[in-house]
């Protein structure tokens, strides 16, 4: 398959990554190797906090930081960097959302059979704590929520809010994300949308999308460090007032003993104490992205998965699993008669990076027993085709000798 990317920029971008020298990353859902300006930016102020103090350091890096939010809202087109808050991960991202939510008994949220389980997890939290119903939306024949379905729910009287997940953990599916928008905007429902692992591989607008929040990660797709995300909250959010249940004196301020104040933007999600080495690496991470042109989408690893899919179903004992008709660089398959983690150990052990991921609902759970996990495999736009053949010949060599054998061996 001809590479999308030309030599020049896989060059240039492979030589800007020093992991790539020594294997093949196809675990870029999981965590994606970070290009060289990133690991400068974390190492830097790293060395700078073990030389003058770690407040110090913080307020040395001032404009840098508040950089930072301005790459991420450029990245969202969000407009504002007000309207960026930086937050632990993606998780921790959407827990701040729904949090903002003042839900009652017999109140509604709409969500998907393919959100992530974490944010399902939630979700059914305050079912059982606050007396509110899930429901999920169906999903179409080919895979993916049904927009219509999601209308019907949305137009429940007390519906208060619509959650999805806009690219699966566990699948190649891409949601309808911006239709199930336009079907908020015109119900009047609330949006909150986890783009976890859309952005860096897909464009994200945040106005096209019509989302009221939008959970991100800097590990994934971005290629940014572990260990840090965001949470864009638009200005119709923070005009109602929303905030998180718990915000804390850096996103609110006490007035007197009995009342305090919300900071004016979307630093009410935030909390007072930051990794700011990390927030420094998701800022470069961000640039890249901008500078490279790769933030307006990701063709080459999208190309990459679909030929990878294509060839992974010619292998014997092998089905993929990616659902839907809108694909992403996520490539999921089951080798049956084998556990994922024991191919994911076996891969390793041959110089290719993939990870096991847990089955979501929906159809996924067509493909056998729904505990067992998913072999994961994720290309980004600094693969290159002969690294997609160098990954399937180990995969098949491990096919070829058997669990047993290729497990001890």
């Amino acid at each position: 398959m001809p590479s999308v990317a030309t030599e020049t920029q896989l060059r240039r971008w492979r030589d800007d990554t020093p992991g790539c020298a020594g294997r093949v990353h196809l675990n870029n859902a999981g965590a994606a190797l970070m290009p060289q300006p990133v690991l400068d930016a974390i190492r830097a102020h790293l060395d700078l906090e073990a030389e003058i103090g770690g407040y110090e350091a913080e307020d040395a890096a001032a404009g840098a930081i508040r950089d930072t939010y301005v790459q991420v809202a450029r990245l969202l087109c969000a407009g504002r960097p007000e309207n960026v808050a930086i937050v632990e991960n993606a998780t921790v991202a959407v827990a701040q959302a729904l949090s903002a939510f003042e839900l009652h008994p017999g109140d509604v949220m709409v969500t998907t059979h393919h959100d992530y389980t974490s944010n399902q997890i939630m979700m059914l939290s305050l079912a059982r704590r606050l007396g509110v119903e899930v429901l999920r939306a169906d999903d179409l024949p080919e895979g993916g929520v049904d927009p219509d379905s999601v209308r019907k729910l949305a137009a429940h009287p007390r519906c208060r809010l619509v959650a999805l997940t806009w690219v699966p953990t566990n699948s190649g599916l891409v949601q309808a994300a911006q239709e199930v928008g336009e079907i908020c905007e015109a119900a009047g429902v609330p949006f909150v949308l986890d783009a976890c692992q859309a952005v860096g591989q897909l464009p994200v607008d945040v106005g096209r999308l019509g989302c009221d929040f939008l959970a991100g990660t800097a590990r994934k797709f971005l290629r940014g460090p572990r260990g840090i995300g965001f949470l864009y909250v638009s200005d119709r959010a923070l005009e109602r007032g929303m905030a998180p249940l718990f915000p804390d004196m850096h996103g609110a301020g006490l007035v007197d003993p009995e009342r305090f104040e919300l900071a004016a933007g979307a630093c009410r999600f935030e909390n007072w104490e930051f990794p700011f080495a990390l927030v420094l690496g998701l800022g470069a991470a961000a640039r890249y992205a901008l500078e490279e042109g790769v933030a307006a989408g990701n063709p080459h690893g999208i190309a990459l998965a679909a030929d990878l899919r294509d060839r992974l179903a010619g292998l014997p004992g092998v089905e993929v699993a990616d659902a839907g008709t809108s694909r992403c660089a996520i490539v999921t398959m089951e080798a049956h008669g084998w556990d994922a983690r024991d191919l994911v150990r076996g891969l390793r052990r041959a110089g290719v990076n993939t990870s096991a991921a847990n089955r979501g609902g929906g159809p996924l759970l067509r493909l056998g027993d729904e505990r067992r996990p998913l072999l994961r495999l994720s290309p980004h736009y600094y693969n290159t085709d002969e690294e997609i053949d160098r990954a399937l010949e180990a995969l098949a060599e491990l096919l070829r000798r058997g669990p047993a054998e290729a497990v001890h061996g």
